[in-house]
């Protein structure tokens, strides 16, 4: 008895799903390297770091690294953005995701579905840079393809980049430009999981488009709704640099309603050359973020523990 039991331990599981292995042997290896591995690094928020010492032989300086990050006076300021610019994207992307997944899926049309889902996804894979060099050249002051076009026709030019209050609505907008097509095809794959006998009978009893949206799509996607919620969460802190650091970019102008934690770290990386308060920031990021992903993991527990994540 015991023989067998061994036997259908770990190793009989690896060699019995071994091409599943295989197949999740990359991923693991990629989370290894730039996920564990790195997580040591994370004593040089508590320590004053040198070239020569590097991470493990430079001094130790308890909680220094953090006074500069807490004393610059734009703490409260960039976490507040961050933490409203993440909750806007998350709730707004999770919105427009569902219903562009199930928009697709009530497609009769093949080609047009395919089409539509090709022209969703292409954004995902622009660069930011690209995508901040496209909107400069459409809407810069002086030279912008806008302006020029309402200076033509003697109109007001618009001055965006001088503006904040825009950019509270560009930013969001720009993000989901960006990530609906990949949002979108997660819930589509969760839609197409649904029996479809279900759809049928409802049909036969009467049940209209929407009415089989709200009562069979909308349940059947809840788990994958508050799943991929919770792991949104998880990122609630940590800003989304590229897009807000190639868009923005070092625009004063902009600062007080566009500056996010990772963005004020940059610069003080780049200005400062302090490794340690950087450390610090990052490790402030988590922590606010590990709380976020447990208190809320705690409220989905409590209302329905199927859905929590753990």
């Amino acid at each position: 008895m015991n023989t067998v039991r061994r036997k259908k331990g770990f190793l009989y599981e690896i060699a019995k799903n071994k091409i599943l292995y295989l197949m999740f042997l990359p991923v693991a290896f990629y989370f290894l390297i730039f996920a564990y591995l790195p997580m040591p690094g994370i004593i040089i928020a508590f320590k004053n770091f040198s070239y020569s010492g590097l991470i493990f032989g430079s001094e130790w300086n308890g909680l220094e690294n953090f006074r500069y990050f807490f004393e610059s006076g734009k703490l409260l300021q960039v976490t507040v953005n961050t933490a409203i610019y993440n909750m806007v994207f998350l709730g707004s992307s999770t919105v427009i995701a569902i219903m562009s997944g199930i928009f697709i899926a009530e497609m009769t049309g093949k080609y047009f579905k395919k089409v539509a889902q090709s022209f969703m996804f292409l954004p995902y894979f622009i660069s930011w840079v690209t995508v901040a060099a496209f909107f400069y050249n459409i809407f810069n002051f002086d030279f912008g393809v806008l302006n020029t076009l309402l200076r033509k026709l003697s109109m007001t030019p618009v001055d965006i980049y001088s503006n904040p209050t825009i950019w509270m609505f560009l930013l969001p907008f720009f993000y989901i430009w960006k990530t609906i097509g990949f949002t979108s095809v997660l819930y589509l794959a969760a839609i197409m999981g649904i029996d479809s006998e279900s759809y049928e009978s409802a049909k036969i009893d009467g049940a209209n488009i929407f009415q089989r949206i709200r009562h069979i799509t909308l349940p059947a996607l809840t788990p994958t709704i508050i799943t991929l919620i919770l792991l949104g969460i998880s990122r609630i802190m940590r800003g989304e640099f590229d897009m807000f650091y190639q868009l923005v970019g070092e625009n004063g102008l902009l600062l007080d309603k566009t500056d996010i934690i990772d963005t004020l770290v940059f610069r003080s990386l780049v200005s400062l050359n302090d490794f340690g308060m950087a450390s610090a920031a990052g490790f402030y990021q988590s922590i606010l973020s590990f709380v976020a992903i447990f208190g809320v993991n705690y409220l989905v527990k409590r209302f329905n523990s199927d859905y929590a994540l753990f």
